[in-house]
């Protein structure tokens, strides 16, 4: 016994990659369900929707999604132009999740909180093929069960930020100094404002959403000067984790990290070396240490340290991880930050994204797991094979190929020359973070 085809295909997450596979699967006349937490499609986006990317618009778009929309009279916007995550969401994500394709598939205020098969816990194999997911579902009406033949877990990651604690649980006295702590890409020049002006702030993290942050500070420390601004990262910083530059395949993505090292240069930025152990008050501030040393005052925390995924959903499945990740096996070697920074990684698709429990995937942003960069174009593919899998489409799944921008770093595997480790016919750009406004 199958399970049975009438049942549709879960999608987990209603940003650009859940969206894409829904839009995927439609397109090979299989029906989706999309089960999105937040009130609307994209509000995952919209939590940083002030920052501008620095990919253009053409590599943002879904080419199964763009079929779906243009059908419905919708006007691209300019393909070279940069979005800002609100943009996204009113002109892609938003439009997108409206066409008469998708409209009564796409269930905002669905939070899903387990999925399972149907009479199996995560012991049972016997007959464990032919049983249909369920998933359980928290909505404001209450509680649902629904039942699905596949699922695509696209949820993302930036419901779960890393903390600042150096170890990665909490730092001692975390918990506690919340109020004083952002987590994720303030808003700093708008709607954030009141809370920096004129502050000691003190941001943490090392990539490219710190820098955008950092950026954003220096211009309100221009209008409001007594606005002191603390960098902590926690290993120092060689010039490859500032970006390739001119050599970035992305003028923009390049411009970024060469603008933040000219401001940290000039003096604007003080910069330290610290993993936090942990936060103490002082007074009305905020004290951070590691073992021997201890930094502050500071009237405000960003802490921009990254995501983790949220496995707790799937306790009950049979998922296979990378342990060092959280990623799928096959994908972590070619994406683990410990071993590359050249940002690119060969093309795959569903064979490497399965998972021992058949029938489910972890897409986009989550099944890169703790690594730091991702691009919606990989998610893109990596939904399209996976969509061809479902259907039967045994080559198409297997036939994966992008070729995206490099960043012009490489390491770990560079060759002589300091080329990236991978072919360029191969290559799959994964910084997907943004531009200073």
């Amino acid at each position: 016994m199958l399970i049975p085809m009438d049942f549709p295909v879960a999608v987990i997450g209603a940003g650009p990659v859940g969206l894409a596979a829904a839009a995927e699967l439609v397109g090979r006349g299989i029906q989706p369900i999309v089960l999105e937490a937040g009130p609307a499609a994209g509000a995952g986006i919209d939590v940083w929707g002030h920052v501008r990317v620095f990919s253009p618009w053409r590599y943002n778009v879904a080419p199964a999604a763009r079929v779906l929309l243009e059908r419905s009279g919708w006007s691209a916007p300019d393909p070279e132009g940069f979005p800002t995550g609100h943009e996204l969401v009113r002109q892609y994500l938003a439009p997108l999740a409206s066409v008469p394709e998708l409209r009564d598939a796409v269930r905002t205020g669905h939070r899903v909180r387990a999925v399972t098969r149907e009479g199996h816990d995560k012991l049972r194999s016997a007959g464990r093929e032919t049983a249909p997911f369920v998933l359980d579902v928290e909505t404001a009406e209450g509680a649902l069960r629904i039942r699905a033949r596949a699922v695509i877990d696209a949820s993302g990651t930036t419901g779960t930020p890393n903390p600042l604690g150096a170890g990665g649980s909490l730092a001692e006295g975390e918990a506690a100094a919340t109020g004083r702590i952002r987590y994720g890409i303030a808003d700093v020049l708008d709607r954030e404002r009141l809370r920096y002006a004129g502050r000691r702030v003190l941001v943490a993290g090392s990539g490219h959403s710190a820098f955008n942050v950092l950026i954003d500070l220096v211009t309100l420390q221009q209008e409001v000067p007594a606005t002191a601004i603390t960098w902590l990262v926690r290993r120092a910083l060689g010039p490859a984790r500032y970006g390739g530059d001119a050599a970035d395949a992305l003028p923009a993505r390049g411009a970024l990290g060469a603008r933040l090292r000219a401001l940290l240069e000039s003096g604007r930025i003080e910069q330290v070396v610290l993993g936090i152990s942990r936060v103490r008050p002082s007074g009305d501030a905020l004290l951070v240490s590691d073992e021997t040393s201890e930094v502050g005052p500071f009237d405000e925390i960003i802490a921009v340290t990254g995501f983790r995924p949220d496995l707790s959903l799937l306790r009950e499945l049979r998922v296979r991880l990378d342990e060092t990740l959280e990623a799928p096996p096959a994908l972590a070697p070619l994406i683990d930050p410990n071993h590359h920074s050249c940002g690119t990684v060969p093309p795959h698709g569903a064979e490497e994204l399965a998972h021992p429990e058949a029938g489910f995937y972890i897409a986009g942003m989550k099944s890169y797991g703790r690594a730091p960069t991702f691009l919606m174009l990989t998610g893109y593919e990596q939904v399209r094979s996976i969509a061809a899998a479902l259907a039967g489409d045994v080559a198409a799944a297997r036939s994966v190929e992008l070729v995206l921008p490099e960043t012009g770093v490489c390491g770990g595997g560079a060759d002589a020359n300091g080329g990236c480790c991978t072919p360029a016919s191969a290559l799959i750009s994964v910084e997907s973070l943004a531009l200073p406004r």
